[in-house]
């Protein structure tokens, strides 16, 4: 049996955790959540629901399948959401008439009316940028994401 002494592994290069772009976005993820935390807690939401919300906002009667797609979300985990919104009364589900294989979600008065509360609360002035590079980063974030997601598929 071949014995390995500890000068025989390859050096590995050692970064600090802060020099990590991953842990740089996932730690920022977590800021924002505690930034939206008072304005979830008056609404009554989590996050993922805040932002499914948001995206009926965008484009009411999506169906199931292009919610989950623009929230890149599976449809285990958007399923249980949004019966959770339908019981509090924010969005209907119901099936496509033209298509009874699809569920097309749309929200409720109240769901609508959600916006004029939440609107009012702008994080951009906490995050300490100027519009300008606030849409900077913004394009550049879903840029990253855009060329993630490419080179898994890539490699799928």
């Amino acid at each position: 049996m071949l014995q390995m002494k500890s000068s025989d592994l390859p050096a590995t290069v050692s970064f600090p955790l802060s020099d990590y772009l991953c842990f740089a976005v996932y730690s920022t993820n977590l800021a924002f959540g505690k930034a939206y935390k008072p304005i979830l807690e008056e609404l009554g939401l989590t996050y993922p629901q805040y932002i499914t919300i948001i995206a009926l906002w965008e484009q009411d009667n999506q169906t199931v399948s292009e919610l989950g797609e623009k929230l890149f979300l599976e449809s285990n985990t958007l399923t249980p959401m949004l019966k959770k919104l339908e019981a509090m009364g924010y969005l209907e589900r119901r099936r496509d008439p033209e298509d009874e294989r699809q569920v097309r979600v749309s929200l409720t008065k109240s769901g609508r009316r959600l916006s004029e509360r939440s609107l009012k609360k702008d994080l951009t002035k906490a995050t300490g940028l100027t519009l300008d590079d606030f849409a900077k980063l913004q394009k550049a974030v879903v840029a990253l994401r855009g060329n993630l997601i490419k080179s898994i598929e890539y490699h799928d």
